[in-house]
């Protein structure tokens, strides 16, 4: 792994892990059609680990905004009469619920089937379908654009099926905030609360994926340069960044669903070159 091909990792990680076209999809092209090799599971962390680092610097505000209030919830119960009023009324430990109950589903899914995932990941026509999946769904968002409900009027119900969704973009193909935010629009959620709750909720996600791959990345000896795994980080980073900005103001002007034509050909091609 030199830095050309971290850089070029990073990269298409960056863009793909938040515009919603699948990053576990794309990574799987690149390798099948371009003879790159699967990135080592230590390199791998380290992308990843980038487009936290990217998501933590959108969301900085907000994270800290939670992270002050949930220290101060026993005060913050007092005064409010209970935990029911204080989740009812404060938004930040409404949102810190609703990640949690979110994450739940997200995780069983991910620990019962992320070794059949893995021997899925070199499926390249399941890509191609999934992909079609991707661009349909987020084709029928287009009717979901009107103002939705306000975050206080999103309840358990709805984290625990968007969780639910979130764990089955553990299938290459399946964007995983394509998946999350068409679900969340579908349920009649406003579109600004449904981007920054899918994101917000994919931090756990990355996080447990990043833990579950780090002892057999620590155990691997890794052929990549620390240049070149400083240069995949930054740019998984970077690029994910100016993604994630991006795609907010998207999802804000409702306009979610022009990434389907994206997918679908990308999901047509692949199924006629992979069975050429």
């Amino acid at each position: 792994m030199d830095l050309f091909h971290a850089v070029i990792f990073g990269v298409v990680q960056g863009l793909t892990e938040f515009l919603p076209v699948s990053s576990s999809g794309h990574l799987v092209l690149f390798q099948h059609f371009f003879g790159f090799e699967e990135p080592e599971v230590f390199f791998d962390i380290c992308l990843h680990t980038g487009t936290l680092v990217a998501i933590v610097l959108v969301f900085f505000k907000e994270l800290w905004s939670i992270l002050k209030t949930l220290i101060r919830i026993p005060v913050l119960s007092r005064e409010s009469g209970g935990i029911k009023p204080l989740f009812e009324n404060n938004k930040d430990v409404r949102i810190s619920v609703l990640i949690l109950m979110g994450t739940i589903p997200t995780g069983i899914l991910g620990v019962l089937f992320h070794e059949i995932a893995d021997r899925l990941f070199s499926n390249v026509p399941l890509v191609g379908g999934m992909l079609l999946v991707t661009g349909t769904l987020l084709w029928v968002t287009r009717r979901f654009n009107t103002s939705g409900r306000t975050l206080r009027k999103v309840g358990l119900k709805d984290s625990l099926i968007i969780g639910f969704v979130q764990g089955l973009s553990i299938l290459p193909g399946i964007s995983r905030s394509g998946a999350t935010i068409s679900t969340a629009l579908i349920l009649g959620i406003d579109r600004e609360v449904a981007g920054r709750y899918s994101f917000l909720l994919s931090i756990p996600a990355i996080v447990g994926a990043t833990v579950m791959g780090f002892e057999s990345g620590l155990l691997e000896k890794s052929s990549a340069s620390p240049i070149a795994l400083i240069g995949g980080t930054l740019s998984a980073a970077v690029v994910g960044y100016l993604a994630l900005i991006v795609l907010l103001k998207i999802i804000k002007h409702g306009r979610f669903y022009t990434f389907s034509p994206y997918c679908w050909i990308v999901g047509i091609l692949t199924l006629i070159f992979s069975y050429l």
